[in-house]
């Protein structure tokens, strides 16, 4: 079997446009999976009252709350309401419980 000068270019450019597709769909990938779920005891959670589960909600110390509120049913969840869980631009870098809520809850509009 012979190869000419012509064929090795072709191979290569082949090999490194396959290397740098699949460079990214692994990036991708670990990006998707890096976004944990938020703790309850995660500083920022706390500071807002966030519980993962709204019923558990101590209406003694969160009087803004009211049956009902969750996270998957707030303007600032980032999800579909039928997901687990979902982004929320106040906790970076971390997915919220949908049936979660915090202090930072606003109606959808």
């Amino acid at each position: 079997m012979t190869f000419s000068i012509q064929d090795q270019p072709t191979g290569r450019r082949t090999f490194i446009i396959q290397s740098v597709c699949a460079t990214a769909a692994l990036a991708a990938g670990s990006a998707a999976q890096a976004q944990a779920l938020l703790a309850e005891t995660d500083a920022q959670a706390t500071a807002l009252g966030y519980k993962a589960d709204a019923t558990k909600v101590d209406k003694a110390k969160q009087p803004k709350y009211a049956a009902g509120q969750i996270c998957g049913n707030c303007a600032l969840f980032q999800g579909k309401p039928s997901d687990a869980a979902g982004g929320c631009p106040l906790f970076a870098g971390k997915q919220v419980a949908t049936k979660g809520w915090c202090s930072a809850w606003a109606k959808k509009g």
